[in-house]
């Protein structure tokens, strides 16, 4: 096997936080017994992650409780990432399928890095519209909203973080003609950063669902 694509993003993110309490417990503790049960615990759940590993990538996940140090974790992080799945790019094509009633297309940015991503997102900043596609339970959707910038921190409901958020602002039709059902939630106002602290997709699908 030779840089076969297994990990998602959060995933990714989830182990980077194993190898830094690893790190952490190496610094601050002597006890053998203690550091011996850390690498056990971290190394049994990083493997829960998945379903269906081969070998040669159980040898790569193992290779965590090898690690003591700072330099030792950058290595080994940086080797992973080789093995991260990316975030699928949307054509044109797909953007249109996604947001159908969306006639002039804010596009993504150019050299964006999809390796680093658990869900797209990017704003229109003329309109204060933010688009998202992210997964949910029924497969990849599109979300369509305004944002609006808060001066004060809250949990963001994707990454679960206390951050600097944004107030993400859906508009559906309702049933009755003329009227509206507006949906909302805090999210992270820089999207980049919040899918780096994305370890879990849990989070990402109950936003999703009471968003849509």
């Amino acid at each position: 096997m030779k840089n076969e694509q297994f990990l998602r993003n959060d995933q990714y993110n989830f182990i980077k936080r194993q190898v830094q309490q690893l790190v952490n417990g190496h610094a601050t503790v002597n006890d053998q017994h203690v550091i011996g049960a850390l690498e056990s615990l971290s190394i049994e759940k990083v493997t829960d992650l998945f379903t269906d590993v081969s070998d040669e990538q159980k040898e790569i996940l193992n290779k965590i409780v090898e690690i003591a140090d700072k330099e030792e974790a950058e290595q080994y992080l940086s080797d992973l990432e080789s093995f991260i799945m990316p975030f699928t790019k949307p054509s044109e094509q797909r953007l249109k399928k996604l947001f159908p009633k969306v006639k002039k297309m804010k596009l993504p940015a150019d050299g964006l890095d999809y390796k680093k991503m658990s869900f797209l997102s990017f704003d229109d900043i003329g309109t204060k519209k933010r688009y998202i596609i992210a997964p949910s339970r029924k497969g990849m959707i599109g979300l369509l909203g305004t944002y609006d910038e808060m001066n004060v921190k809250q949990i963001c409901a994707i990454c679960n973080r206390l951050t600097h958020v944004c107030m993400f602002m859906t508009k559906t039709k309702g049933e009755i003609p003329g009227t509206y059902t507006k949906k909302g939630n805090y999210i992270c106002q820089d999207t980049e950063d919040c899918n780096h602290h994305v370890w879990s997709l849990d989070k990402l699908y109950e936003f999703v669902d009471n968003i849509k």
